[in-house]
């Protein structure tokens, strides 16, 4: 029992030192994000006249387009790349094989493949002999050669009956 329980505590100290990490890797990604964003996108000048706010919106207005451009090459790259992910993915399923996974055999009567298709309200029995047709079968007599178990039968009766009467 004392396993069970150091187990438990390993796992929720493990559990507490990740929630730690993720957290810590959260304020470091925003600290960045500010970082960027300070060192790339200073705060427009909205003080002097409106030639000066034209020209500024007009500043703005170019390097939002940039942006845009960039976003639609990497777009493209990002799209490129993961089609040729999904390529070698399939080059390496058809190069492994398509294994099929070993089946096991299940004895099962008609009746209850039908119970366990249909589900245990509906109960059918199913006699798969009683639509047959009737067909009569004619015997023929072969011809006893002469190697034949049959062509002595009789004196075999006569041994049976010494070994009845011991």
């Amino acid at each position: 029992c004392s396993d069970k329980m150091n187990s438990l505590c390993i796992k929720s100290l493990m559990l507490q030192i990740a929630a730690n990490w993720i957290e810590n890797e959260k304020k470091e990604i925003a600290a960045a994000k500010q970082a960027y964003m300070a060192e790339h996108c200073p705060a427009p000048n909205l003080g002097g006249d409106q030639a000066t706010l034209m020209e500024t919106c007009k500043k703005l207005h170019a390097l939002i387009d940039k942006v845009d451009e960039e976003r639609y090459d990497l777009q493209a790259k990002v799209g490129k790349a993961d089609k040729e992910i999904d390529d070698l993915k399939i080059k390496v399923v058809d190069l492994a094989g398509v294994k099929k996974p070993a089946l096991k055999r299940v004895r099962m009567s008609a009746d209850a493949m039908l119970k366990a298709l249909l589900g245990s309200k509906h109960t059918v029995n199913l006699d798969l002999r009683a639509n047959l047709k009737q067909v009569k079968k004619e015997v023929k007599e072969e011809p006893i050669e002469a190697g034949d178990w049959r062509k002595n039968i009789e004196d075999k009766a006569d041994r049976k009956k010494m070994f009845e009467s011991s």
